[in-house]
């Protein structure tokens, strides 16, 4: 329930935000926001304001402050929208180092019963509330950490010479068959699909640019309930013409510690509300260590010998996420496992020319448990091997001719990326799902609100 808005006074100090209060030390500034938190202490309030920039604690005294300004104020809820007018002034003791001594205030919605309150929510209930969940302390901290993923993830790519070329969302065939999309009706009957890469794409326009990066949602209809998994996510893919396997493995390493880097560096106040050890970021820097596909099924066997794996893993398989988790469990930066089984991995990729059985594909595992943050590798530049694999897989050839164009007119070995935005959070923040990671999840069972 709420009331509408009534003034309690006259707002006339300029508006100022709380992340830059100490600019105005000493000044009088009027502050918009939201109610946090309330307490009090006889006849003196702490109403703590938030407004998106960050909180601060308000100071009001009964003698000081209007009578009637005083009762509002006392009864306001969580969540209530209200401006506030006083004096900066700094206090080591007070929440982020800055008090403001209240005059007069606004209130432009008071809240009562606040379904979040400081009490234990279940997960559901949480996610069903997802709307007003955003507004707490720790996924406005989450948030704020993507932001910086993102920011840092653009930046990067575009000082290194790529040019971003967004690829559809609606597209004509798989990239890697149909069986993890959504199909959609398109016009006149014809069948679509919901991206699940940018893939195919790319390498048309890297043949374009040299050097070009797509950014956007993708759609994976596995039925997945773990974890690290999500209906819709974000992915970055870059790609290179002239490049090879190693190329993308050091731009993997390139890219995913300067990203450690710019979290490290503009979000601390955010990594301590996550108690985040920043020396776990600290630690991502190049180079990052590289093993063979082989060697890591016989680290695996060794495992399953030692006790440490209960199936003993098989040649050819692809990695599961205890897999990762124990192959990675031994470094404190990313492990590159490459030179996948050809199986295993995407029509599209190059083969090792000494072992046809292998393709020449990379997948970074993140420490702490977080699975693979990147994957990508070269792509195959035969005309003829491509037709025969989409043959092989029972793929519509019309849907493709577009792509096999690019193996007709200056094909050149390529390489290149994709790396999930959500996944790549959870690690910079330490969390356990990445559910938390994107404002409002879609999940197997979940698509609200």
């Amino acid at each position: 329930m709420a009331t509408e808005s009534k003034s309690l006074g006259t707002l006339t100090a300029p508006r100022a935000f709380i992340s830059g209060l100490d600019e105005h030390v000493g000044q009088e500034v009027t502050i918009k926001g939201w109610l946090y938190n309330l307490r009090s202490s006889g006849k003196i309030l702490f109403p703590q304001l938030r407004d998106g920039t960050g909180v601060v604690q308000c100071v009001a005294l009964k003698n000081t402050i209007a009578p009637e300004l005083w009762e509002a104020l006392k009864g306001l809820g969580q969540e209530s929208a209200l401006a506030i007018t006083g004096t900066v002034r700094a206090d080591e003791r007070a929440p982020g180092g800055y008090e403001i001594d209240l005059r007069t205030a606004e209130v432009f919605n008071e809240v009562r019963d606040y379904p979040i309150t400081p009490k234990e929510h279940g997960t559901e209930f949480l996610m069903d509330h997802r709307h007003l969940w955003l507004r707490s302390r720790r996924q406005h901290a989450i948030l704020k950490v993507r932001h910086t993923v993102v920011k840092a993830v653009r930046d990067f790519l575009d000082n290194d010479g790529f040019t971003l070329a967004d690829s559809p969302i609606f597209t004509p065939a798989a990239c890697e068959g149909t069986s993890t999309l959504f199909e959609v009706d398109y016009f006149d009957g014809e069948k679509a699909y919901l991206t699940q890469s940018g893939q195919l794409y790319n390498e048309a326009t890297a043949a374009a640019f040299g050097k070009a990066y797509c950014f956007g949602p993708t759609f994976r209809a596995e039925k997945s309930k773990t974890r690290r998994h999500l209906t819709e996510f974000w992915m970055v893919e870059p790609e290179m013409a002239y490049a090879t396997l190693d190329d993308v493995m050091t731009l993997s390493e390139r890219m995913l510690s300067y990203i450690a880097a710019r979290v490290l560096d503009s979000r601390a106040e955010e990594l301590k509300t996550l108690e985040r050890d920043p020396a776990r970021l600290e630690a991502i820097v190049p180079p990052f260590p590289r093993m063979h596909y082989d060697d890591a099924v016989k680290l695996l066997h060794k495992g399953h010998d030692e006790g440490a794996m209960e199936t003993r893993f098989e040649w050819g398989g692809d990695f599961g996420a205890p897999d990762e988790t124990y192959l990675s469990g031994n470094y404190d930066k990313p492990l590159m496992v490459h030179h996948y089984p050809a199986e295993v991995k995407a029509f599209y990729m190059a083969r090792d020319p000494e072992r046809n059985e292998l393709a020449l594909g990379v997948d970074v595992l993140a420490p702490e448990g977080y699975g693979e943050v990147i994957g990508g590798g070269e792509r195959a530049t035969s005309l003829q091997f491509l037709e025969e694999q989409i043959a092989l897989h029972q793929l519509p050839k019309e849907a493709f001719e577009w792509y096999l164009d690019l193996r007709r007119y200056g094909s050149v070995p390529h390489a290149g990326f994709g790396m999930g935005i959500e996944r790549c959070t959870a690690w910079m923040c330490g969390i356990e799902h990445v559910r938390e990671t994107i404002p409002f999840p879609r999940l197997m069972n979940r698509l609200r609100p």
